[in-house]
């Protein structure tokens, strides 16, 4: 892979951090890279570690996890806002990337991380992608 393909993954990249709350698919994030959507998607895998989409999902489900730690938005409210359109499916990726569903997540206590800055709060609530065995879901 050449530094300009890297650049237009990373730019890629960055866009989903940023705008992880509207729709973005692998064609549009493709043509913005220069690349064939099948192209992209192998790139990014290689330079990343993981799919565009599962990228993204992590992404969403980080910003859940914080809507859901303030407790002042219900489940379908923060699903909405992240960016996903089926409550069960942002369900079932919250509980398979945190480990408990949101509805749980939400309920539980949060103070021990009201003390710490935002920055270091995000690092230790990051959701670890588990790899997905025989049965798991396909991941595009």
């Amino acid at each position: 892979m050449d530094r300009a393909d890297l650049v237009r993954l990373r730019r890629a990249r960055d866009r989903m951090d940023r705008d992880y709350a509207r729709p973005l698919d692998v064609p549009a994030l493709a043509r913005e890279a220069l690349m064939s959507p099948g192209h992209f998607s192998r790139s990014f895998r290689t330079a990343f570690g993981e799919t565009p989409y599962a990228y993204l999902m992590t992404r969403r489900i980080e910003r859940a996890q914080a809507l859901l730690r303030r407790g002042d938005l219900s489940v379908t409210e923060v699903c909405m806002a992240v960016g996903c359109s089926s409550l069960g499916s942002f369900s079932s990726r919250f509980t398979q990337l945190v480990g408990e569903t949101p509805s749980a997540y939400r309920a539980r206590g949060h103070a021990d991380l009201s003390a710490l800055p935002a920055c270091v709060a995000k690092a230790v609530t990051r959701p670890v992608r588990k790899a997905a065995g025989p049965t798991g879901p396909a991941v595009a």
